[in-house]
C-alpha cells in the first residue's frame, strides 16, 4: 500500500513537472513568434534589458509586448480553467463550465455599457468586474439555502443551476438589446470584447492575486472535493463540512470569472475542455486535478493567442474564436471518449 500512494506520487510529480515545463516553453514560444521573429539566441539579452528597466533594442521591445499579452493570457486561462474545476465539483456536473450560472454575462452587460457611452478603458475593466460580482451577488441571494444545506446530494444544486441560467437569458437579452441600438463606430469593438480578445490587455496584479487566492483554497479543499465527489450523499457525516465548502467554491469560481472575463472577455471553452483533458491524463483526484488544470489552461490559453495574432499577420484574430474553432472537436472527442 505504501509503495502503491509513493507511486501514485511520483506520478503526479512527473506531471505537474512536465506540465510546468509546457507552461515556460508556451510563454517562450509566444515571445518569439510574431510578424517579426526574434531569435532563440537573442532572448535572454532582450530579457535581460528588460529586467533592467530598459528597452534599447527591437528586440527587447518586441519582448516586452509580447511578454505582456501572454502573462495575461496564461492568468486568464488558468483562472478559467481552475473556475472549470470548481463549478463541476459544486454543481457536481461534468458539463458545468465558468459561464454556466451566468457570471460573465453580467460581466457582458457591464462592459458593452462602458464601451457603448465610450468609456476609458479602466472603466470598461471596472464596469465589467462590477457586473459579474452584481450577478453573483444576485445569484447567491437567491440560491443561499442551496449553498448553506447540509447535503451535496445531485438535487441541491436545481435551484442554484436554474437561477444562474434564468439570469443569464435575462443579461443576454440585455446584451441583445444594446448591440442593436449601439452607434456602428462602437459595434465591432463590442462585438470584439464578447468573442474574447487579448489585443492590447495589459498585465494587472489584480487577476494573480484572485488565482493565488482560489488556488490555495482550492488545494485546501481538494480532499473534501474528492469525498464530496464520491459520497455526495454522505459527505456530512463523513466530516465534511459541505455548507461552508459549496459557498467557498461558489465565491472562489465567481471571482476567477470575473477576473478573467474583466481582463479579456469571454473566452468560451477553455474552462470546460481543459479539465476534462486533465481528468483523463491525471485522473479525478482533485490534490492533482487542480494544479494541474491551472497550469493547463494558462498553457493553452497562451498557444491560443499566438495562433490567433500570427496565424492571419498582420492581422489578428479574436483568441476567443480560436479555442472555440479548438475545443469544439476536442470536446466532441472527450465526449465519445467518455461513452466508450
Amino acid at each position: 500500500m505504501h509503495s502503491y500512494s509513493s507511486n501514485l506520487r511520483q506520478r503526479a510529480g512527473l506531471i505537474l513537472a512536465i506540465l510546468l515545463l509546457c507552461a515556460f516553453a508556451s510563454l517562450l514560444l509566444a515571445g518569439m513568434t510574431g510578424s517579426i521573429a526574434i531569435p532563440l539566441g537573442d532572448m535572454p539579452a532582450a530579457l535581460g534589458e528588460l529586467l533592467h528597466g530598459q528597452s534599447a533594442s527591437l528586440a527587447a521591445t518586441l519582448l516586452d509586448l509580447r511578454a505582456s499579452r501572454a502573462l495575461t493570457a496564461f492568468v486568464t486561462g488558468a483562472a478559467l480553467s481552475l473556475a472549470g474545476v470548481m463549478m463541476q465539483a459544486l454543481l457536481r456536473n461534468p458539463l458545468a463550465d465558468p459561464y454556466v450560472l451566468g457570471i460573465s454575462a453580467g460581466a457582458s452587460v457591464g462592459a458593452l455599457g462602458a464601451l457603448m457611452f465610450m468609456c476609458a478603458a479602466w472603466m470598461v475593466d471596472a464596469s465589467a468586474f462590477a457586473g459579474a460580482v452584481i450577478i453573483s451577488m444576485i445569484l447567491y441571494l437567491l440560491a443561499r439555502r442551496d449553498l448553506r444545506g447540509g447535503t451535496a446530494a445531485e438535487g441541491g444544486t436545481a435551484l442554484l443551476l436554474l437561477t444562474g441560467v434564468i439570469l443569464q437569458c435575462a443579461c443576454v437579452a440585455v446584451v441583445t438589446l444594446m448591440l442593436s441600438i449601439a452607434p456602428e463606430s462602437r459595434l465591432r469593438t463590442m462585438v470584439f470584447w464578447m468573442i474574447g480578445d487579448l489585443a492590447g490587455a495589459p498585465v494587472r496584479w489584480l487577476p494573480w492575486v484572485v488565482l493565488a487566492g482560489a488556488m490555495l483554497f482550492a488545494l485546501r479543499s481538494a480532499r473534501s472535493m474528492n469525498v464530496m465527489a464520491l459520497h455526495a450523499e454522505a459527505a456530512a457525516t463523513l466530516g465534511i463540512k459541505v455548507g461552508p465548502l459549496r459557498k467557498g467554491l461558489f465565491f472562489c469560481s465567481g471571482l476567477l470569472t470575473a477576473s478573467a472575463v474583466t481582463s479579456a472577455g469571454s473566452i468560451g471553452f477553455v474552462g470546460l475542455i481543459v479539465p476534462h483533458a486533465c481528468r483523463f491524463a491525471v485522473g479525478p483526484d482533485h490534490r492533482v486535478l487542480i494544479p494541474a488544470a491551472a497550469l493547463a489552461g494558462g498553457t493553452f490559453l497562451v498557444l491560443a493567442d499566438t495562433l490567433a495574432r500570427t496565424a492571419l499577420a498582420p492581422q489578428q484574430l479574436p483568441v476567443g474564436v480560436v479555442t472555440a474553432l479548438i475545443g469544439t472537436p476536442v470536446f466532441l472527442y472527450q465526449l465519445h471518449r467518455l461513452r466508450k
